[in-house]
């Protein structure tokens, strides 16, 4: 199974955005799943605030995995690191239109009637698998487009 039905299945088992991105890829990267699902676990709905989308943060948690900087005297690969994250960011604002939760879900889940709007419009199962797809995407084809 690829990374991105990987990514799509693991949220349709009811996992948040940003632990299906993450797991679906963790591995790869010395990871387990369980650990990848335990640390991805707080940023989905934007971490809880409508924020930046859990699959994007997910998606950037993978590409950290494979371009963060680990030696505080290596700046290039710090540059090297933020570069990847803009790129990412940019692409999945330039096919979905935003990478904010809020904007992209029409409603703020920071708050009770947001979070009220997103459950009774059915937006978690209208809109975030597709979010997941992309962000798993573009993520696999950065890192295709490395090797």
């Amino acid at each position: 199974m690829d990374n991105v039905m990987k990514a799509t299945e693991l949220f349709e088992q009811r996992f948040v955005c940003s632990q299906a991105v993450f797991a679906a890829f963790s591995e790869q990267f010395g990871i387990s799943e369980k650990q990848a699902l335990q640390i991805g676990g707080c940023f989905g709905g934007g971490m809880n605030k409508g924020e930046v989308c859990g699959a994007c943060t997910g998606a950037l948690m993978v590409l950290g995995m494979k371009y963060g900087q680990y030696d505080a005297d290596d700046l290039e690969s710090r540059a090297a690191e933020n570069a990847k994250a803009v790129q990412f960011l940019e692409e999945f604002e330039r096919r979905k239109g935003s990478y904010i939760c809020r904007e992209i879900l029409g409603c703020d889940l920071s708050t009770a009637e947001g979070k009220a709007y997103a459950a009774e419009n059915g937006l978690f199962g209208k809109l975030c698998p597709e979010m997941v797809r992309t962000a798993a995407q573009i993520v696999s084809e950065m890192l295709a487009g490395d090797e």
